[in-house]
C-alpha cells in the first residue's frame, strides 16, 4: 500500500496541491442561489440515535431526514430485510422524509422491536443510516419473597442485598423507611455501586425493621419496592475491635475494563472497629485531578472521559486505629471505534482526481468495510477508476455521471462507525458567495479577516489584490487561507482600503470588492482612581476615554460587575460617575465600561466609605482600689478607618454634675485603661473612639464609682502678695475645685511675715475665698507668704513660700544735675543722676523725658510745638532724643516713674540745635510752555533749617524711549523765586530736578517734568496748570479732551504713578463692541495723545487705564464722551443734473395734462368722483380745510384756478389723523434730505414734516413732483 500511495504522489506536484484542494470542499453550499440547477448525492442529515430505548405508552419515532437535489426518496429495512411501510396501516412515513410515525395504540410494542435502518436515494446516489435498535423500556416487579429477620451481634459487618429486577434501562437505586424518609448513611454505612446497603460494622441503633429499598425506572417513571428488611442487632456477645478487611471487592486484587470517552467507578468497601477510612492512589501515576471526583465517602473514584493513560493499576487503601489493608484494581482500557479522519464529500471536475480517506481508532483494532450507494464495495459494478487501499478510497479520472455515495464502516467488539460522503462530479463556473461591497472595520493591531467565499467545480483558485495594485497579495503580513479568506495578522492604518478577490477555474473568472477600514482602538486615558470618602460625602470617579471619532462610543458603569443601583444619588456624566451622599451600601469596585461596535476599554477602583467609628459598648470596672479603677470597653464598628485611639471622660456627680473632663488617652488597640482617681469623688466614665474621620458619640455611662474624703493633696496655685494701698498687701491665689478638695471643710491658711526681719508667722484661715488683705503694712516692703489647703480630714502638704510686696507710692523727689550734649542738627544726649531708692517709694519703672521745641532759632517769638515724652526703662541714667529739627530752641525736664505713678519734675533745661540742610522746596510749577520756552516758579522751604544761601536746577531731554539728554544746571540766589529758560527743543520732554541750599548743605530734591508744544497748526495745547509736586491721591489728574476736525480727538492729562503701561481705551457709545486699546506714553506729569481715525458725527465713550504686566487693570479714569461733528455732504444735487431737470419737466407735463382733463369733466356739469364719495361718506371728525375763500372740502367749477395744494387726500374723502401724516422721509434711513443707500431722491424732494398749527396732526407736505406723482399711485 505504501508503494500504492508513492506512486499517487509521483504523479506530479500538481496534483498533489490539487488533492490536497479537494479535501477543502466538503458539500454544496446551500445558498439557494447556488443550488438552483446543481445536482447533489443524498446526504442524511437527521437521525435517531443507534440504541433507542421507546416508552411503550407513546407512538415510536424514528428520524431519518436527507437532503440532496433532486431530493431523495426513502426506504427501510428492518432485521436486515426491506419494511414495506405501505402494508403496516400503524406506520406512517412522514411526507418528503423518511421519518417513521409507528401508532402502538392497541398494539405492543414488542412487535415493533427490532434493528431498523434507514436509506436515502436519488439518481445521483445512496445514503444510508446507522443500525438503529429499537427497544422498548422495561420496569418488571420485584419476586416476592419471604424475608427472615437478621440477627446480628453489636460490632460486625452486615450487607443487606438489593437485588432490584432486570430493567431496560437499569434502575436507580436508594434506600428508605416506611415514611418514605431516606437512610442516613455515612463512612459507617453506605450503598455500593450494584445497589447493596453495607455496614462497616453494626450499632445498636442500627435495629429497625424498614429497611425498604426502592427501584425507579427512568423511562417509565416507575418506582418499585423491596419487601422491608429487618435487622436486630445484639449485645450480649459484642465483636472486638479488629483491623479493615474488604467486603468488596473481595481478596487483595481485582480487574476491571473501561471503555474509551466513558466513566470509570472504582470501588473499595471495607469492614472494621473502628469503622476504617479509605484512601486512593495509582502506582504508576498520578490521578487526574481535572476528570477526577471521589463519592460515598471516598469509597468510590469517579474518572469521566476516559483516556488511554487512565489505564494501569489503582490501590484503595482502608486504615483504622489497629492497621490497614490495600487492594488493588488493574483497569484496562478498551476502545469502541472513534474518528480520527472521517470521509468528507467530494465535488470533482470531470477528469479530477480525488481521495477519500476513513481513519478510525479503536482497541482492539476496528474492521473498514466500503460501500457504493448502500452496497458492499465488492459486490458493486467494477469501475477502473476506483481503487481501495485499507481505510482510503482513490477515483482517478472521474467522468461526467460517476457521482455516488461512499459508505465506511468501522466495527469492532465494543461498537460501529458508519459515515457517508458523496462524490459529486461537477462542472460550474466560479461563483463568489460573498456579499459585494462588504466593509469589514478592525481595530489597529488586530487581525483582520477579509471573505472570499466561493463555490466551483474545480474549485476556484483565489487571488487578493488591494487598490490598483497589480500584485498578488501573498506575503506577510497577507496570508489567503483555504478557503479565500484573507487575513492581515496585524492590522494597520494603512492596510485601509478597497481589496478584491478574484476566483478563477477554467470555466471561468469572477471577482468581488470589500472595503477595510482600520479603527483607533478605545482607551481609557484617565482611569477611576481608589477612592475613600466620609458617609453623606460625595465621590466623582473620572473615566477619560480616547476613540476613534468615526466609532459611537457607548459609556456604562458597573458596581460589582452588576447594574448601577437605581438611585438617583447616582449621576453619570459624559466621562464620571458621581455618587452623592455615599452610603456604606456604596462600597464595592467600581467599573466604566467603554463600549463601540469594534472594540471596548474598561477600568476599575474601589470605593471605600468611612465614617466616625460607633462608640464603644460594655464599659466595665475592675480592679477597684481606693485611688484607681481599671475600665475595659468592647469598641464599636471602625467603618473602614480603624481606631486612632480612645478618649476616657469622667463625670464628678458629686461636685459638677452633667460636666464631662477629659481624663486619660489610650491607644486605638488597647480596650483598658488604668484610672487614677482623687478621692471624695462620685465618678462616672464613658469612652470616645477616635479615627482619621473623627470622634465618635460617646459611649453609654459607667455605673458609679464613689472615692472616701481624705486630706488635700495639693495647695492653691498662684500665689501672690501684691499691695493695693501704700499700707497694705493682697494676698491672692487660685482655689482648689471641688475634686481637689479631696473632702468637705475646705479652707485656706494664709501665712505671712516681713523677709529679713526677725519675727513670727502670722496667720489667718478663710473659707471660700481666693484672697487675703493684710492692713498697716510699710510702704513697698518685701513680705513672705504661703497658703495651705485644709479640710475635715487634715491639713494640705506643706506650702513653700513666695515673696511679695507691700503697696507703693508716688516718688518723692525728682532726678538731679540734668545735662544735655547736643551731637548735631537732629539728634542730643540728655544726662542726670537717678534718684534715691528710699525716694522712688515703690518699683522703678524708669524716667520719663519731656522736652518740646520753643521756637526756630530765625524766629524771635516763641512758638511752642507738641510736647513729646520719651521713657527710659529701668535704672537709667542718659537717653537720646532723636528728630530735633535743627536751628531751633528746645526744652526738657525729667521725672522719675514707678508703678504708683510719676514724681516731680527736675528744673525746666534748655539747649539749641546747629543748622541743617534745608528742607525740600515748598512747590515747583511750570508755566507759559511754548515751542522753545517756558518759565518755571517755586516757593522756599517750609523748613529751611538754617539760613538759606540760595537754589540749585538740574534739567536735561528725555527722548521717546526715555533715555536722557545732557544735563544743564543753573544756580540762584535765595531770594529769586522764578525763571524763564529759553532755546528749549519743540515738542520735546524735559525732566527738571530742583533744591535748596544753606551752609550745611543742599537739601532734597523734587523733580518734575514738562512737554514743549507739538509743531501741529491745528492741536490746541489745554492751557492746564501742570507739574505740582505728586499729590497723595489719584493716578491721573485733570483729565481732558478736544475734538480735532471731524476723525479726531485729542486727550491731555497728568499722571503720577510708577506703572508704564497706560493706554487710552474707546468705544462709540451704547455700542457692545469691545473696547478700542492704543498704548501711550506712561511718563509721569502732563501728557497729550491724538487719537486718529474716529467717524464723524460718532459720539464715543474714552477712559484712560493703567495695567499691570498681566494686563489687569489697575487704576481707571471716569469715562469722557466725546461727539465728533457730521461730516459735509459730498453728494451731488441731482436738481442741477440735466436728466434729472428733463425727467422733472416730463412729470410735470404729465401731471397736467391729467388735470386739465379732470378740470374739463367737471365744467360739464359732474363731480369729481372724490368728492361723491365724500358726499356719501361724511366724517363728522374732519374739519373743512378752507384756502382763501374758505372752501376745500368740494372741487367745484368756481375752484378750477386754484392751484393743488402738496398735501393729499384719500380716496374715501377723508384725511386720517394716524395715516394720512407720514411723509416718504419718514420711511427713509432719516429725517435728512439726503440720499438713500440706493441712491434715491426719496428724501432730497419729499422734505421734512412738518405741523402746521391751523391743521391739528393733519400732514403737510412740501409741493414736490414726487409727491404729485403718488397721488395718482
Amino acid at each position: 500500500m505504501d508503494r500504492k500511495r508513492k506512486w499517487v504522489l509521483s504523479s506530479g506536484a500538481l496534483l498533489v496541491i490539487f488533492l490536497g484542494r479537494m479535501t477543502t470542499a466538503l458539500e454544496v453550499p446551500l445558498d439557494p442561489k447556488v443550488l438552483e440547477g446543481l445536482p447533489q448525492p443524498p446526504t442524511i442529515t437527521h437521525q435517531s440515535p443507534k440504541d433507542f430505548i421507546i416508552d411503550p405508552r407513546e407512538n415510536i419515532l424514528i428520524y431519518c431526514e436527507a437532503k440532496g437535489k433532486p431530493h431523495p426518496s426513502f426506504s427501510w429495512t428492518r432485521n436486515g430485510t426491506h419494511f414495506d411501510v405501505e402494508k403496516d396501516s400503524k406506520v406512517l412515513m412522514k411526507p418528503s422524509s423518511g421519518t417513521l410515525v409507528i401508532d402502538i395504540s392497541g398494539e405492543k410494542a414488542e412487535a415493533y422491536e427490532g434493528i431498523y435502518q434507514c436509506t436515502a436515494r436519488n439518481e445521483h446516489g445512496t445514503a444510508v443510516s446507522n443500525n438503529i435498535f429499537i427497544r422498548q423500556s422495561r420496569s418488571p416487579l420485584w419476586s416476592k419473597e419471604r424475608k427472615e429477620a437478621i440477627m446480628v451481634q453489636v460490632g460486625v459487618s452486615l450487607v443487606l442485598q438489593c437485588r432490584p429486577p432486570a430493567g431496560l434501562p437499569p434502575p436507580i437505586i436508594f434506600w428508605m423507611d416506611n415514611n418514605f424518609q431516606r437512610l442516613p448513611q455515612n463512612t459507617r454505612v453506605s450503598q455500593a455501586l450494584n445497589g447493596d446497603l453495607y455496614f462497616s460494622n453494626v450499632l445498636l441503633d442500627d435495629t429497625r425493621n424498614d429497611y425498604i429499598c426502592y427501584a425507579r425506572f427512568p423511562h417509565t417513571q416507575t418506582i418499585q419496592q423491596k419487601q422491608p428488611i429487618t435487622v436486630k442487632v445484639l449485645d450480649n456477645s459484642p465483636s472486638e475491635e479488629r483491623r479493615p478487611s474488604f467486603m468488596a471487592p473481595l481478596g487483595r486484587s481485582s480487574t476491571q475494563m473501561a471503555l474509551r470517552g466513558g466513566v470509570l467507578e472504582l470501588e473499595c468497601i471495607a469492614e472494621g472497629l473502628p469503622t476504617p477510612e479509605v484512601s486512593w492512589y495509582k502506582e504508576s501515576g498520578d490521578l487526574p485531578s481535572s476528570r477526577m471526583s471521589f463519592h460515598n465517602f471516598q469509597k468510590t473514584l469517579k474518572i469521566a472521559d476516559v483516556m488511554e493513560a487512565d489505564a494501569g493499576d489503582y490501590r484503595c487503601t482502608a486504615k483504622n486505629s489497629l492497621g490497614s489493608a490495600h487492594h488493588t484494581i488493574k483497569v484496562n482500557v478498551k476502545a469502541a471505534p472513534f474518528w480520527i479522519s472521517a470521509p468528507r464529500n467530494l465535488i470533482l471536475a470531470p477528469k479530477e482526481t480525488g481521495i477519500l480517506t476513513c481513519r478510525v481508532s479503536g482497541d482492539p483494532k476496528p474492521q473498514i468495510a466500503w460501500s457504493v450507494n448502500g452496497v458492499p464495495i465488492e459486490d458493486s459494478p467494477k469501475d477502473t477508476s476506483r481503487k481501495v487501499e485499507d481505510d482510503t478510497v482513490i477515483l482517478s479520472d472521474v467522468q461526467t455521471g460517476s457521482s455516488a455515495v461512499y459508505q465506511c464502516n468501522a466495527s469492532n467488539e465494543f461498537g460501529y462507525l458508519l459515515a457517508n460522503a458523496f462524490v459529486n462530479v461537477l462542472a460550474e463556473a466560479p461563483r463568489v458567495l460573498t456579499p459585494p461591497n462588504n466593509v469589514y472595520q478592525v481595530i489597529t493591531n488586530n487581525p483582520a479577516f477579509l471573505d472570499c467565499a466561493s463555490f466551483g467545480s474545480p474549485i476556484p483558485t483565489i487571488t487578493w489584490f488591494k487598490e490598483s495594485q497589480t500584485s498578488i497579495l501573498n506575503r506577510d503580513p497577507y496570508v489567503i487561507h483555504n478557503n479565500g479568506t484573507l487575513e492581515i495578522n496585524v492590522a494597520q492604518s494603512l492596510n485601509s482600503g478597497k481589496y478584491t478577490c478574484i476566483a478563477s477555474n477554467n470555466l471561468g473568472t469572477r471577482e468581488n470588492h470589500v472595503y477595510l477600514e482600520v479603527k483607533e482602538p478605545t482607551r481609557i486615558l484617565a482611569q477611576p482612581e481608589y477612592m475613600v470618602v466620609q458617609r453623606n460625602r460625595k465621590a466623582v470617579f473620572e473615566c477619560k476615554v480616547k476613540h476613534d471619532p468615526t466609532l459611537i462610543p457607548t459609556m456604562n458603569w458597573l458596581k460589582d460587575n452588576g447594574e448601577l443601583p437605581d438611585d438617583e444619588r447616582f449621576l453619570v456624566d459624559t466621562d464620571s460617575l458621581t455618587i452623592n451622599e455615599v452610603t456604606e451600601e456604596d462600597e464595592g469596585t467600581y467599573t466604566c465600561v467603554m463600549n463601540t461596535t469594534l472594540d471596548q476599554d474598561s477600568a476599575s477602583a474601589m470605593l471605600t466609605v468611612v465614617e466616625e467609628p460607633d462608640p464603644p459598648t460594655d464599659l466595665e470596672l475592675t480592679d477597684q482600689r481606693e485611688r484607681s479603677v481599671q475600665l475595659t470597653w468592647i469598641p464599636g464598628d471602625e467603618h473602614n478607618s480603624p481606631t486612632q485611639k480612645f478618649l476616657v471622660q469622667y463625670e464628678d456627680l458629686l461636685h459638677q454634675a452633667g460636666v464631662w473632663h477629659n481624663l486619660t488617652e489610650e491607644e486605638g488597640t488597647k480596650t483598658t485603661a488604668h484610672l487614677d482617681l482623687s478621692p471624695y469623688a462620685y465618678y462616672s466614665f464613658r469612652v470616645l473612639a477616635v479615627n482619621h474621620v473623627g470622634y465618635s458619640q460617646p459611649s453609654q455611662p459607667s455605673r458609679q464609682y464613689r472615692t472616701n474624703p481624705a486630706a488635700p493633696d495639693v495647695n492653691p496655685t498662684d500665689v501672690h502678695g501684691v499691695g493695693t494701698e501704700h499700707n497694705n498687701l493682697v494676698i491672692s491665689w487660685k482655689e482648689l475645685t471641688g475634686l481637689q478638695s479631696n473632702g468637705p471643710g475646705l479652707q485656706y491658711k494664709v501665712n505671712w511675715r516681713q523677709k529679713d526681719v526677725e519675727e513670727d508667722w502670722l496667720s489667718e484661715t478663710v473659707a471660700n475665698a481666693s484672697k487675703y488683705v493684710v492692713s498697716g503694712t510699710p510702704t513697698f516692703v518685701p513680705y513672705e507668704v504661703k497658703v495651705q489647703a485644709v479640710n475635715d480630714y487634715g491639713n494640705g502638704p506643706a506650702p513653700e513660700a513666695v515673696v511679695g510686696y507691700s503697696g507703693e507710692d508716688v516718688p518723692m523727689s525728682a532726678p538731679e544735675s540734668v545735662q544735655v550734649l547736643v551731637q548735631n542738627g537732629t539728634l542730643a544726649e540728655v544726662h542726670w543722676e537717678p534718684v534715691l531708692t528710699s525716694m522712688v517709694r515703690g518699683r522703678l519703672q524708669g524716667y520719663k523725658v519731656s522736652y518740646w521745641r520753643e521756637r526756630s532759632l530765625h524766629q524771635a517769638e516763641a512758638q511752642q510745638e507738641e510736647q513729646q515724652v520719651l521713657l527710659f526703662s529701668g535704672n537709667r541714667t542718659d537717653g537720646r532724643l532723636p528728630g530735633l529739627k535743627p536751628y531751633s530752641l528746645y526744652t526738657l525736664n525729667i521725672r522719675v516713674v514707678n508703678g504708683k505713678g510719676e514724681g516731680p519734675p527736675s528744673p525746666n533745661h534748655n539747649f539749641e540745635t546747629p543748622e541743617g540742610v534745608p528742607g525740600p522746596p515748598s512747590f515747583l510749577r511750570i508755566k507759559n510752555t511754548d515751542m522753545d520756552s517756558l518759565t518755571l516758579e517755586w516757593g522756599p522751604p517750609q523748613d529751611n533749617n538754617g539760613r538759606l544761601t540760595g537754589y540749585t536746577l538740574k534739567y536735561q531731554p528725555v527722548n521717546s524711549s526715555n533715555e536722557l539728554g545732557p544735563v544743564e544746571e543753573m544756580m540762584f540766589p535765595a531770594n529769586e523765586t522764578t525763571v524763564i529758560l529759553a532755546d528749549l527743543k519743540y515738542s520735546t520732554r524735559y525732566k527738571f530736578y530742583f533744591n535748596a541750599k544753606t551752609i550745611k548743605g543742599s537739601g532734597p530734591t523734587i523733580t518734575e517734568e514738562a512737554v514743549t508744544i507739538m509743531d501741529e497748526a491745528f492741536i490746541q495745547q489745554p492751557i492746564v496748570d501742570v507739574f505740582k509736586v505728586r499729590p497723595i491721591g489719584p493716578a491721573f489728574t485733570n483729565v481732558n479732551s478736544s475734538v480735532v476736525g471731524e476723525e479726531g480727538a485729542v486727550i491731555s492729562w497728568e499722571y503720577f504713578g510708577p506703572d508704564k503701561n497706560v493706554y487710552v481705551e474707546y468705544i462709540v457709545e451704547n455700542s457692545k463692541e469691545d473696547w478700542t486699546k492704543e498704548c501711550v506714553n506712561g511718563s509721569s506729569g502732563s501728557q497729550t495723545y491724538l487719537i486718529k481715525g474716529l467717524k464723524p458725527g460718532t459720539s464715543y465713550r474714552v477712559r484712560l487705564v493703567v495695567k499691570d504686566h498681566s494686563e489687569a487693570t489697575i487704576h481707571s479714569t471716569e469715562e469722557l464722551v466725546i461727539t465728533l461733528p457730521a461730516m459735509k455732504s459730498d453728494q451731488v444735487d441731482l436738481a442741477t443734473q440735466g436728466w434729472f431737470i428733463g425727467l422733472m419737466c416730463a412729470i410735470a407735463l404729465l401731471i397736467l395734462v391729467l388735470l386739465i382733463i379732470c378740470f374739463i369733466k367737471r365744467n360739464k356739469g359732474g363731480k369729481y368722483p372724490v368728492k361723491e364719495k365724500e358726499d356719501a361718506h361724511q366724517d363728522p371728525e374732519i374739519q373743512p380745510m378752507k384756502d382763501d375763500d374758505g372752501t376745500f372740502g368740494e372741487y367745484s367749477d368756481t375752484e378750477d384756478h386754484k392751484p393743488l395744494k402738496g398735501s393729499r387726500t384719500p380716496s374715501n374723502g377723508t384725511v386720517k389723523r394716524d395715516d394720512s401724516d407720514d411723509s416718504l422721509v419718514d420711511y427713509g434711513e432719516g429725517g435728512d434730505g439726503q440720499f438713500n443707500e440706493d441712491g434715491s431722491f426719496i428724501g432730497q424732494y419729499s422734505g421734512k414734516k412738518e405741523k402746521d398749527t391751523h391743521e391739528g396732526n393733519e400732514s403737510s407736505e412740501a409741493p414736490s413732483p414726487v409727491n404729485a406723482m403718488n397721488s395718482f399711485v
